[in-house]
């Protein structure tokens, strides 16, 4: 697992571990279980820390490893938090050749976050998708569901400004 600490410190409250027992409680001995329960934690917590694999793990008597290489194989799962707004940038080839690189760069240096990180105060999240199908407006970034195109690195500052 990687060394490097989350940008946001995991905050799961006594009621969301509890809920997450009676998930697991209500799924013990099925079959093909561990996906739904793990479905149904990051649904409960909005992602999946290692405080919550370890949690599954623990109830489950399933090695945190399994529950590791499950997490980390299915693009479904996150094991970062996700901001209030979500930031991804296209860096397919259309994209890419016409700056998205950049884009991605100083949305990085001004958020202070690296790929799939997500700002401390939990309200931006940066990751890098392939392409979205926009490519005729290329470079393009979506912010939620709101797509941005024909980006310069001078649109960053006001794309943000607009979700405070």
């Amino acid at each position: 697992m990687s060394s490097k600490k989350p940008s946001v410190p995991f905050n799961g409250t006594k009621e969301q571990e509890e809920e997450l027992k009676k998930i697991i409680a209500g799924h013990k001995g099925e079959k093909g279980s561990l996906m739904p329960i793990m479905q149904k934690a990051q649904e409960l917590y909005g992602y999946l820390p290692v405080e919550v694999q370890k949690i599954i793990s623990d109830e489950m008597g399933i090695p945190l490893e399994k529950i590791y290489g499950v997490a980390t194989f299915y693009s479904q799962f996150s094991l970062n938090p996700k901001g209030k707004n979500k930031i991804s940038v296209c860096l397919g080839t259309a994209c890419y050749v016409k700056g998205s690189g950049d884009i991605f760069n100083k949305l990085m240096e001004t958020l202070g976050v690296e790929s799939g990180g997500c700002t401390p105060d939990g309200r931006f999240s940066l990751e890098a998708c392939r392409c979205i199908g926009a490519c005729g407006l290329a470079p393009v970034l979506t912010v939620n569901d709101e797509v941005y195109g024909r980006l310069t690195v001078d649109d960053v500052d006001g794309i943000l400004a607009k979700y405070n």
